[in-house]
């Protein structure tokens, strides 16, 4: 199975797993399609985070069929909320993106109320030195260039950690790569 459609298969699967669990407030960074919102449960007071101020059609009518929704136009780094003012954020393959992971991550942990989780789905940096590290590397600069600044290459896991929860449980996967490689993937949740 090509190694795209193993990750799409997994992000699946973690967003049917985990989003549905969600409550209160949630804030999705970098809501792209929104497709997050098809997760979560009715009453989610679901907060669309996208830097990008011409959103895709499919985010704009998701919106529209959700009465507790907004969109928020600004970027990870710079989250326009009040401090303490969010129950769950999600990010879903966004922090690879970002200009500052630990200034997007201290963010997050800003708005997130005492307890208050932030759940995960990234594809991450392999082991140095291995040969997937190595064709990351070299892809890292065109990928940013056109996949709106994602960097295959980034330690979000390291920055997840370094970033000052309380707690951090990840849990690391591979799915196949390209040119037999094997893309490195985690899931989990960083608690206020």
């Amino acid at each position: 199975m090509p190694g795209d459609v193993m990750t799409t298969q997994l992000r699946r699967r973690w967003r049917a797993g985990v989003l549905p669990q969600l409550h209160g407030v949630v804030l999705d960074l970098g809501a792209g399609s929104g497709i997050a919102a098809d997760h979560l449960a009715s009453d989610v007071e679901w907060l669309a985070l996208e830097p990008r101020r011409r959103i895709e059609p499919a985010l704009r009518q998701r919106l529209a069929r959700r009465p507790q929704s907004r969109l928020l136009t600004a970027s990870a780094e710079s989250i326009p909320l009040q401090a303490g003012s969010v129950d769950a954020v999600i990010a879903s393959t966004v922090l690879c993106s970002v200009r500052d992971p630990l200034g997007a991550l201290a963010e997050v942990r800003r708005v997130l109320r005492p307890g208050g989780r932030m759940v995960f789905f990234e594809h991450v940096a392999a082991d140095a030195g291995t040969w997937t590290s190595r064709i990351q590397a070299l892809y890292a600069p065109l990928s940013r260039l056109i996949d709106h600044g994602c960097d295959p290459h980034r330690d979000t896991a390291a920055s997840i950690d370094a970033a000052g929860f309380a707690r951090v449980d990840v849990q690391r996967m591979l799915a196949p790569g390209v040119l037999g490689t094997v893309e490195p993937l985690i899931q989990g949740t960083a608690v206020a």
